[in-house]
């Protein structure tokens, strides 16, 4: 995918002021994006709906939970990356992190309940870890589109696992966790090798989306493993 016009190779400086542009546009909103994010949990945790919204989810098959999740956001990434109207890009965003927000309450309510402190030592590990995975991407830039492939059998292989545990019952349990948080990390790092290479430059608030969404996934298996460790 070209992200520039053909005429921006006579102007090398215009085109790479351009592309830093889209750079902190996208990193923005993903800082956006995980601000909205801890806002929705401190207004659903001080309101005192967490508690409800976690007993209503736990009555309910996690599975399914979980698939309804992934088709919205599936949904909203798709729209987000297909619409030409920013109007419409944002409020798919604005979707997609409302219903990360939800699905992380019964997590986060367990974790405050019966771990204290593990949400404040996984957004600690999370922040680090993605942040030092960017900052290796924008260091070496390095074209890691060659994981695309990798994500794409991971993400198939992690939902035959979802789905064998909600079927026959067992548990997914630490290292699977841990090869969860190494599958985010590389998410981490093939979306950010797409915003520095690929993403066209009008689809910033969908680069965004997808970073946002790969730092969230490291966080909830962070969360996890942290959890277990705990019990």
């Amino acid at each position: 995918m070209n992200n520039f016009p053909a005429n921006n190779a006579a102007f090398p400086g215009a085109a790479a002021d351009s592309r830093s542009v889209f750079i902190s546009r996208t990193y923005a909103h993903v800082v956006g994006g995980i601000l909205g994010f801890v806002l929705i949990e401190l207004a659903l945790f001080e309101s005192g709906l967490a508690g409800q919204i976690a007993r209503f989810m736990f009555g309910f098959n996690w599975f399914l939970i979980l698939g309804a999740f992934m088709l919205t956001g599936w949904l909203a990434t798709r729209t987000a990356q297909s619409s030409a109207s920013l109007g419409m890009q944002y409020f798919s965003y604005a979707v997609y992190v409302v219903a990360e927000a939800l699905i992380f309450v019964p997590l986060l309510y367990i974790a405050n309940a019966k771990a204290p402190g593990t949400i404040d030592s996984a957004t600690l590990v999370t922040l680090l870890g993605a942040g030092g995975l960017m900052v290796v991407a924008h260091r070496t830039r390095k074209d890691f589109s060659f994981l695309r492939a990798l994500l794409m059998w991971g993400g198939i292989l992690a939902l035959v696992a979802m789905i064998g545990g909600a079927i026959f019952g067992f548990q997914l349990g630490t290292w699977f966790s841990v090869a969860m948080i190494g599958f985010a990390g590389a998410a981490v790092l093939y979306d950010t090798s797409n915003v520095i290479h690929r993403y066209p430059e009008d689809r910033y608030v969908s680069a965004a989306m997808q970073l946002f969404a790969s730092i969230a996934l490291m966080f909830w298996y962070v969360l996890r493993l942290l959890m277990g460790s705990r019990s």
